[in-house]
């Protein structure tokens, strides 16, 4: 039995299988989920886990090349964005798009991690360094 780290079995087996420069999604609980990529489903309960606590367990386990994150962000949760940036650090650079265009992008990834979080605009890509 594995003893730490990332416990999902879903979510274990997504960064295992992904390789430089593929990407997936990390969302907040209303994200239109995109038919195509695996959904993995964390979301507990309103708020439980939230996108950073996921985003925090990846970063310490899985190389990150990229985050990406709605324009729209920046205005709406202001204090949401400083948080993130803050845990990857300036290593990872965060870029920037419009929230239909990370949808549009989302579409094509690997995989959408939903999370219980409630944060409006609190949806990333994470893409693998």
């Amino acid at each position: 039995m594995k003893k730490d780290g990332i416990l999902n079995p879903a979510l274990a087996h997504l960064l295992a299988s992904t390789g430089h420069t593929d990407y997936f999604t990390i969302s907040d609980k209303g994200y239109p989920v995109p038919d195509g990529p695996q959904r993995i489903d964390l979301a507990l309960v309103e708020g439980i886990p939230t996108v950073l606590d996921v985003l925090s367990a990846i970063h310490a386990e899985w190389a990150i090349d990229r985050i990406v994150v709605a324009n729209e962000a920046d205005v709406a949760s202001p204090d949401w964005v400083a948080q993130l940036e803050a845990l990857v650090g300036p290593e990872i650079p965060v870029q920037r798009m419009s929230h239909l265009e990370l949808k549009r992008l989302s579409a094509t990834g690997k995989a959408t991690v939903r999370t219980g979080e409630t944060v409006p605009y609190a949806n990333i890509i994470v893409v693998s360094g």
